[in-house]
């Protein structure tokens, strides 16, 4: 069954008003009248709709689902940015894996540089690849895109989180592997984590000093080295083993 996220609160009928969700719902999918969908709205729960009529693009809500596909933690995963099309892959990727949100700031070794025309435009298409992900991993929440235009303030940011995982190379490279697996179980229900992963250079030894100074801890993330891109569904997938199937 096709789920679409509806902004703004239940309310039945409903007429759906985004042009981009009604054309794939009336012209690409071609509902008729009686067919089901799924809607989630800004609350979170799903729900069971019925379409009315398509001429109108209006539906009527059936019933409220108990399905609930979210991670016991809110995971955030901020990374310094990468080059080409990488924050793409990593958006639609971490999506599906659960992330509540996903954040990029200006690292010391960063190759790419954008400027603050190119983050606003970067940030909108993002915001429609988590936007298809959620649908299609059939996700309660659509996760927050934030791009950091200054370092300074995504430093001033962390302060918001219950725990701060770095993943950082030197950690691997010296077997650290209990870290990581310590400081997620030793998390509870509904609190928030972020996770921050260096560019394709890796992260500087200030940038470590700076993290350190609030409280996070650097982890490897096994015995292999991992891409920027890769890390970042290493370690989404460890939390999700970890605190959804080691039950």
């Amino acid at each position: 069954m096709q789920q679409y996220f509806i902004k703004g609160n239940p309310q039945s009928p409903l007429v759906v008003t985004d042009k981009d969700t009604a054309k794939h719902m009336f012209s690409v999918m071609r509902l008729k009248e009686g067919d089901q969908v799924t809607l989630v709205f800004d609350d979170g729960v799903k729900r069971l709709a019925r379409v009315l009529d398509p001429s109108q693009q209006s539906l009527e809500i059936l019933e409220e689902l108990a399905d609930n596909t979210e991670l016991p933690i809110q995971v955030t995963i901020a990374s310094g940015f990468p080059k080409g099309d990488k924050l793409e892959f990593i958006t639609q990727k971490v999506t599906e894996l659960g992330a509540s949100a996903i954040w990029a700031f200006p690292a010391d070794w960063s190759v790419a540089k954008w400027d603050g025309k190119k983050l606003a435009k970067k940030s909108e298409k993002l915001e429609k690849i988590a936007q298809g992900a959620a649908e299609q991993s059939k996700r309660n929440l659509i996760p927050e895109v934030r791009l950091f235009d200054k370092k300074a303030d995504f430093l001033a940011a962390l302060a918001d989180f219950d725990s701060i995982i770095v993943a950082y190379e030197e950690s691997a490279k010296e077997g650290e592997s209990a870290a990581l697996v310590q400081a997620v179980k030793g998390l509870a229900e509904g609190d928030k984590l972020l996770f921050i992963f260096g560019p394709e250079g890796g992260l500087s030894p200030e940038e470590i000093a700076a993290f350190d100074q609030v409280g996070a801890v650097s982890a490897g993330l096994g015995p292999r080295i991992l891409r920027a891109e890769t890390a970042p569904l290493y370690a989404l997938t460890a939390v999700s083993v970890m605190l959804e199937l080691e039950k």
